[in-house]
């Protein structure tokens, strides 16, 4: 059985250093030491092998290990992307397109930035409240201790009242009211220049260019950076064709191309008839038919390379391995 270690990053950079000390994510120089781990006790292998295991049968490494950097940071490409090439490791990137095209910040990195600018998050979590009882009878909403019971679960990463503000304002509220919300709280607490913001936390399209041409892979994270399995059909085709196209811009195969599900979802919660007779009825097979070759959740084991698990892989989040380079080696995921 083909088994890969496929790890998941974010923000990789020295956070002390920037106006973002709060943000979640690797300081890179723990990013080095990572990878001299990782190349001390695993191997590393490349896109191309994980689809030739998955379709031709062919056999991976033992302890293979596959990097993926979500959301095309301009992190990635100035902090990480020296470090691959210098040490001859292929990063697989995955860019939501429209905030590098059009130059807004994601709702999912407003919020972030969000967290990471409030100094009590029980101040955010009033100002939240008050913006919900300002649109509560123009939107019909429920009470505010209804969301906060509903949505306040810790998870391994972040305390309840940290998860009410990121499932409120990422999934639980109508698009148009999340949309709203957010913009006022980015405006309040982070800038009221969304596009200067956009172009310093984003790559450019002529740096992943760049990083094509040296070996790294980009891969689909959506146009819009949705939750695709909350979609209509016809959205998510859309989502991917223009990511597609987006992909074929920069110099990426968009005829053997990997997806990495926005939030890891992919559960389809919708199925629409597209007319002529043909349903679709599974984000799955909107991939599929246009070339997708494998696609990468959030989900937490070792992805098994078949055909049977192409479309839904897991991945380790970075903090599952140890960022010491004399570290002995750990099992991670026997599964």
């Amino acid at each position: 059985m083909n088994k890969c270690a496929i790890i998941m990053y974010h923000y990789v950079r020295e956070l002390s250093y920037t106006r973002y000390p709060g943000i979640k994510g690797l300081k890179v120089s723990l990013f080095k030491e990572q990878l001299t781990y990782l190349r001390k006790y695993h191997n590393f292998v490349r896109s191309t092998d994980l689809i030739a295991a998955i379709y031709e049968n062919k056999p991976l490494p033992e302890n293979a290990v596959w990097l993926t950097f979500d959301d095309a940071y301009a992190d990635h490409y100035t902090n990480v992307f020296p470090i691959l090439d210098e040490m001859g490791i292929e990063g697989a990137f995955f860019a939501p397109v429209k905030a590098i095209t059009e130059h807004e910040v994601l709702d999912v990195n407003k919020v972030h930035f969000i967290l990471a600018s409030v100094k009590n998050i029980n101040e955010l979590v009033e100002d939240i409240y008050k913006l919900l009882n300002e649109h509560r009878e123009q939107y019909n909403l429920q009470s505010n201790e209804y969301y906060f019971n509903k949505l306040a679960v810790a998870n391994r990463f972040d305390p309840k009242e940290v998860i009410f503000v990121k499932r409120l304002l990422q999934v639980e509220l109508v698009e148009e009211l999340r949309n709203r919300l957010t913009d006022i709280l980015f405006k309040k607490y982070v800038s009221d220049d969304e596009a200067a913001f956009s172009r310093e936390l984003y790559m450019s399209k002529d740096q992943m260019k760049c990083m094509v041409r040296h070996g790294m892979y980009v891969g689909s994270h959506g146009y819009d950076h949705y939750w695709l399995n909350s979609l209509p059909v016809e959205k998510q085709i859309s989502e991917i064709d223009k990511s597609l196209e987006f992909l074929k811009a920069i110099g990426s195969d968009v005829d053997n191309w990997i997806m990495c599900y926005p939030y890891g979802a992919y559960k389809n919660l919708h199925e629409n008839n597209l007319g002529g007779g043909s349903t679709v009825s599974s984000l799955i097979e909107v991939i599929r038919e246009r070339g997708c070759k494998l696609a990468l959740t959030t989900e937490v084991a070792s992805a098994i390379l078949d055909k049977e698990h192409a479309f839904k892989l897991p991945r380790f989040d970075t903090n599952d391995f140890p960022k010491d380079r004399n570290a002995e080696f750990r099992v991670v995921g026997a599964n």
